[in-house]
């Protein structure tokens, strides 16, 4: 090989290795912008600090609560957010369906809503003769969907009442920091997310579509467990789940509409994906279909 022959060679080699460079880069600028991008809609997302039983302990964690956001979000005039919520007058604030939960975000104009529970209890327990427990039961719900898309419940137990109300709200900036990341996770899946699937749904009864039509149904119902955490809070709510089962009886998904918190959520997906299923038919062929399934919890009181 000339010498000539070598320096075009290596000239082309060279042009070649900085035009994919060039490509390189470019690729990671439209990452980083795109990145840059969410971070930014991320950093504007207003959010609603919103209490559902009035009293002093919730009062003032909500507001500390506010204060603590403030550094991620946009956050809203509690009086203003309050009033619209407030407005709805539904009878479980913390038991709201979906398109509820859109309705309050609509009608407030933000991203996402807090609702706030907190309270101070006196406890008894084999271990310890009397201690008081405060807590905060925080439920995080997305405007844009309706779906409760994080809850905690924070709690501090000390030998009086004032120190662990001061220990839950000094809990209050670390909890802040987990809420911000994880909506932060919602935030990017939301805007990702494809709709779902058009399937057919429960015929009205008497209609033409029910003639000759099979639901389907599980062939051993199992009942969802009454959590330990929600027997402790005397809580009293309604989960609803919409199931999609295919034309052999196969769970495709499973979606909470209607909320609780405190495990019972997680209660009812858990058992519905256990149940096997017979697949809904109509005419002898099967179809695949979404069916909504109600469940009631309530604690069970001694006779």
């Amino acid at each position: 090989m000339s010498n000539e022959q070598f320096h075009r060679q290596l000239v082309a080699l060279n042009f070649k290795l900085k035009r994919q460079l060039l490509f390189l880069a470019c690729g990671l600028l439209f990452l980083l912008a795109a990145h840059g991008s969410r971070l930014t809609v991320f950093a504007q997302s207003k959010i609603a600090v919103l209490i559902s039983e009035k009293n002093a302990q919730s009062q003032t964690f909500a507001a500390k609560l506010e204060t603590s956001l403030s550094k991620t979000f946009k956050v809203l005039d509690a009086s203003l957010s309050e009033t619209a919520f407030q407005s709805a007058k539904y009878e479980k604030p913390l038991n709201l369906s979906r398109e509820e939960s859109k309705n309050i975000g609509a009608a407030i104009g933000c991203d996402y809503f807090l609702l706030v529970k907190a309270a101070t209890l006196r406890r008894y327990s084999f271990s310890k003769k009397e201690f008081y427990e405060s807590y905060a039961a925080v439920y995080a719900v997305s405007s844009r969907t309706g779906r409760l898309v994080f809850w905690r419940l924070i709690n501090s137990e000390t030998e009086t009442a004032e120190k662990s109300e001061k220990k839950l709200l000094d809990s209050i900036n670390d909890f802040s920091a987990e809420l911000s990341d994880k909506l932060k996770i919602v935030s990017a899946k939301e805007l990702n997310e494809r709709p779902s699937a058009k399937l057919e749904e429960l015929p009205a009864e008497n209609s033409p579509e029910a003639k000759n039509f099979r639901p389907p149904l599980p062939y051993k119902r199992i009942k969802p467990e009454y959590t330990q955490l929600a027997n402790l809070y005397s809580v009293e709510a309604t989960v609803e789940i919409e199931v999609e089962v295919d034309e052999n009886g196969k769970i495709l998904k499973t979606e909470i509409v209607r909320w609780a918190g405190f495990g019972l959520d997680e209660s009812v997906t858990e058992t519905i994906n256990k149940m096997q299923w017979r697949a809904a038919s109509r005419n002898g062929k099967n179809l695949p279909l979404r069916v909504l399934l109600r469940y009631n919890f309530k604690k069970a009181t001694d006779s």
